[in-house]
């Protein structure tokens, strides 16, 4: 794969829009598909969205500390054929309602957000997400280092990007809202233009945890690009800076270099050693309080969790004696989060389509975990008062610990073998992988319990844990 040449696994994985909370008629052009475009420069499904009409009510002021919600959208219903979860119902399904009612919010903490292209109206977009649940406006920069590429909303890959950029920085914010976000545009979705993006907020230490919403697979990337993204981490880590990324929405598979089909594969950047990687779940949670009921593995007709086994980097250290771990790759992911369009999250977004018309969507994917467990890092990194830097040695330790039914929400039950067709219309199965009690190649260790993992124990756990691999080649 040249650096000329779009990364095809990043706009099939990136994000999945499934529902436009107003009344909307046509055609859409989204990542996340169950099938692959024709079109052999991009990965995009055409998504046909019928009439829906799912009105907001306008609750007033913020509610006051401590009180319910009211139900606002007909997707916040449990019967409801597509649900979605606010802000609100997230950091109560997630415990983290008692950290942002002490204070801990995120605040002397940056998050970086590498994306490309751009999104016009994300300023507007995020002010009015903000207004919608009660969120203070964040200190937000932009930048472009190697130039803004002009916003064209009839190129459907660059209107994609958009939506996962507003994703990103609406629920990275919405996790730590007092964290200050730094988004950094690369100038298209070529691998070596993702990379000098990256490399420039590592260069110059940017923030405190990166978040990374997009993938390929690992053979669809060139060796050059993936060793010198592989030093670029290795440079981030000894500065102390978390990374993370997403581990796909394919399940076991990735779509093939040329886009016309599907192929067993772990996802890059999410299969370096020094990278957390973040799957995704099924969440269900009550309509109101959004207080915690269960989770399944994400698996239905809007996508699956990705992972499996790396064949480019060797299994780490912290993840020896895992018996669900094959000895001869590193296996992701790390940890996972809520990801099914089914129960995902409200997200306030209008620089699709010629009028650029704010309209609220449900988004989900595990592109929409990676940046909100980016947010949980930088609520941790308020507590320690610095930063945590790599993790994943202290995520394996509070796995394999006596309390770690404490920390994670273990999903036991499901798979990621990925079915779908090729761009020709013919069937495909990608057979994947079982999840099982403690780690797996579908959900990792689980997804959070916030506030027991972050208060002390990510935190405090011993050196010998947070040491990392000096290569994983």
């Amino acid at each position: 794969m040249t650096g000329k040449k779009k990364r095809l696994g990043i706009t099939a994985s990136a994000v999945t829009v499934v529902v436009l909370l107003s009344i909307l008629t046509g055609t859409f052009y989204l990542p996340g598909s169950n099938r692959i475009s024709p079109h052999t420069d991009q990965a995009f499904n055409v998504f046909h969205i019928d009439k829906i009409h799912l009105p907001y009510i306008d609750l007033g002021p913020a509610t006051p500390k401590g009180k319910d919600y009211t139900v606002q959208f007909s997707c916040q219903n449990s019967n409801a054929p597509v649900r979605c979860y606010s802000p609100y119902q997230i950091h109560h399904a997630y415990n983290m309602q008692p950290l942002l009612d002490n204070n801990i919010n995120g605040q002397r903490s940056t998050i970086v957000i590498i994306d490309a292209f751009q999104s016009p109206t994300i300023l507007r977009d995020l002010k009015l997400f903000d207004k919608l649940f009660h969120l203070s406006n964040p200190n937000l920069t932009i930048i472009a280092p190697d130039g803004l590429t002009p916003f064209d909303p009839n190129n459907p890959n660059q209107v994609g990007w958009a939506g996962e950029i507003t994703l990103d920085l609406e629920w990275a914010h919405a996790i730590a809202p007092a964290a200050d976000i730094v988004l950094v545009l690369a100038r298209s979705d070529a691998d070596a233009a993702l990379l000098s993006a990256t490399k420039y907020a590592v260069d110059n230490n940017l923030g405190d945890v990166i978040s990374q919403s997009f993938g390929e697979g690992e053979a669809c990337a060139d060796p050059k690009i993936l060793a010198a993204e592989h030093r670029v981490f290795q440079a981030a880590t000894e500065k102390g800076i978390t990374l993370f990324a997403a581990s796909g929405d394919q399940g076991a598979a990735q779509p093939t270099c040329n886009g016309s089909s599907y192929f067993l594969s772990a996802s890059t950047p999410a299969s370096d050693p020094l990278v957390t990687a973040v799957g995704g779940t099924y969440l269900n949670a009550d309509v109101r309080k959004g207080t915690y009921i269960g989770e399944a593995t994400w698996n239905d007709q809007y996508g699956v969790s990705g992972g499996g086994f790396s064949t480019i980097y060797h299994r780490p250290s912290y993840q020896k004696g895992i018996a669900a771990i094959n000895p001869a790759g590193r296996g992701v992911p790390d940890v996972t989060y809520n990801g099914d369009v089914n129960g995902g999250v409200l997200t306030v977004w209008s620089s699709y389509g010629p009028k650029a018309t704010p309209n609220i969507f449900i988004f989900g994917g595990t592109s929409a975990g990676s940046p909100q467990w980016a947010g949980i890092i930088a609520l941790a990194d308020q507590v320690k008062g610095g930063r945590l830097g790599f993790i994943n040695g202290a995520l394996y330790a509070l796995g394999q610990s006596n309390n770690a039914s404490s920390y994670f929400h273990d999903i036991t039950v499901g798979t990621n073998t990925f079915i779908s067709t090729d761009a020709n219309g013919n069937p495909v199965v990608v057979h994947g992988y079982d999840t099982s009690i403690s780690w797996d190649a579908v959900t990792g260790w689980g997804t959070p319990d916030v506030a027991n993992l972050i208060l002390d124990p990510i935190a405090n756990v011993n050196s010998a844990a947070r040491s990392h691999p000096a290569s994983g080649l």
